[in-house]
């Protein structure tokens, strides 16, 4: 039997080792590749072609959400498992909507992501037993739609890259460097995300981010 290849995308190397840690031969799951960021999870899939990525939703410079969304455009056969901390139904619903198959919380026992990987593999979806029946119900309602009054749905790829470069303190020239933009284009897609949002001030900004899970306190 082939085994499940996977790439681990989590932010935090203890953390990422621990979870790599887990996977002996008898699960039939090895790690292919391993990821700090959004950036580098997608450049692992263009070069392993895994068969899963398990991947924090909550990482630097692109988050675990757009690296999903940016992943399933690129290789739909790539299943993604999101990996976080949170329960809350905004989390569960951004990243399901973003692509990922799957929706395990870090505190899961050893078994339960082992479970999940297989799960998502074969084509099946996956929630941690601890996201509440309230939460899922609660997606199943509104499933595609975003929240009323929330326009991110709106933003462009690249609107969505400078949002979290932009929220995690960056300056524009900064920002421009790293997305090999000119420092007048990024200019403009500020301005057109903070008027899509209805945005306007960079504190607000951040607040958004926050509540967004676009960015973490961690």
């Amino acid at each position: 039997m082939n085994k499940i290849t996977v790439v681990v995308a989590e932010d935090h190397t203890i953390v990422r080792k621990g979870i790599c840690s887990l996977f002996d031969a008898k699960s039939g799951i090895e790690v292919v590749g391993e990821a700090e960021d959004g950036w580098e999870a997608i450049k692992q899939v263009e070069t392993l072609h895994p068969d899963v990525v398990l991947m924090d939703i909550t990482m630097p410079h692109l988050n675990g959400l757009e690296a999903t969304r940016q992943i399933k455009k690129l290789f739909p056969h790539v299943k993604v498992l999101a990996l976080t901390m949170y329960t809350n139904e905004e989390y569960v619903s951004q990243a399901l909507q973003a692509g990922a198959s799957g929706y395990v919380v870090k505190q899961a026992a050893p078994a339960e992501l082992i479970s999940a990987i297989q799960a998502v593999h074969r084509g099946d979806s996956f929630l941690s037993p601890s996201v509440s029946k309230t939460v899922i119900d609660e997606y199943l309602k509104h499933t595609g739609a975003p929240p009323d009054g929330d326009h991110y749905g709106k933003l462009t790829d690249r609107e969505r890259e400078v949002l979290q470069l932009l929220a995690e303190g960056c300056s524009v020239r900064e920002i421009a460097d790293r997305l090999q933009l000119s420092i007048k284009t990024v200019g403009v897609h500020r301005t057109n995300l903070m008027d899509k949002l209805g945005i306007h001030s960079a504190t607000d900004l951040v607040k958004y981010a926050l509540r967004k899970g676009i960015i973490s306190l961690d």
